[in-house]
């Protein structure tokens, strides 16, 4: 069941933010261009399964249709909007991985064809799994974070432009700093990282440290940002660190 969990994800994490380019994103309200990244979801999935499952590829590309659609014709394209999307195309991936938990394994990944084989050292496909984890891993941490750290600092962005010569803050800024901090150190302790605490406190107080205290506002929008970006690499990491013991026995 892991490893088609695995497949899938990749395939959702390649198609929603490296195949899918910004044109597509503003056209997608065509349903031409709707449809064409649902076959590019498809494509992806069938080909990391190593095989064309139609229950599970049926499933991935109508929920993903629906979601999409849904997102498009009735939600803002805000951060609740982000979010919701990415829940549901990872709740189903999920389910199909619990219903079909054999689709990767009666794929051409697991069970090579001697032709296939021939050509590619064994180990390789043993190994695909693991590099599917990590590939998967690098894209949500990267390209997935700047999309999810651009809608929560999209409401604080005015106030760090309008109010950075009045010294005044942003809204609540100093609180949410606060709250970012006190979860990083949470992670850090419970992963027994506790030097990275002190890069932490280094990496504020640069950040702090501001000679014009009129661009207080700008200084805290610069921490929220970078704050939210360690804390979505530090959990995305942790996530494919135990995906890849879990796949790999390592």
């Amino acid at each position: 069941m892991l490893e088609t969990m695995i497949a899938l994800l990749l395939a959702h994490a390649l198609a929603d933010f490296v195949f899918q380019t910004r044109q597509m994103v503003a056209n997608k309200a065509d349903f031409r261009v709707l449809l064409g990244h649902i076959l590019i979801v498809g494509l992806t999935s069938a080909a990391l399964l190593g095989r064309f499952h139609w229950p599970v590829l049926g499933l991935i590309a109508a929920s993903h249709l629906a979601m999409d659609a849904i997102k498009i014709h009735a939600m803002n394209d805000r951060l609740g909007a982000f979010v919701t999307d990415q829940a549901v195309h990872l709740g189903f991936i999920i389910i199909a991985a619990l219903i079909w938990p054999g689709a990767y394994g009666g794929g051409i990944w697991a069970m090579p064809p001697a032709l296939l084989a021939g050509f590619i050292p064994a180990g390789w496909f043993q190994a695909m799994p693991g590099v599917m984890v990590v590939m998967a891993g690098a894209i949500l941490a990267i390209r997935a974070g700047a999309f999810l750290i651009g809608k929560v600092m999209d409401p604080l962005k005015p106030h760090a432009e309008s109010d950075m010569n009045t010294g005044t803050g942003l809204p609540d800024g100093g609180a949410l700093i606060g709250i970012l901090e006190r979860s990083l150190v949470f992670v850090f302790v419970l992963g027994g990282q506790f030097s990275a605490i002190g890069f932490l406190v280094a990496a504020k107080s640069i950040l702090r440290f501001n000679p014009d205290q009129g661009q207080r506002a700008m200084t805290e929008y610069v921490i929220i940002g970078t704050l939210l970006s360690f804390g979505w690499a530090i959990l995305v990491a942790l996530a494919t660190t135990y995906l890849y013991r879990q796949t790999t026995g390592a």
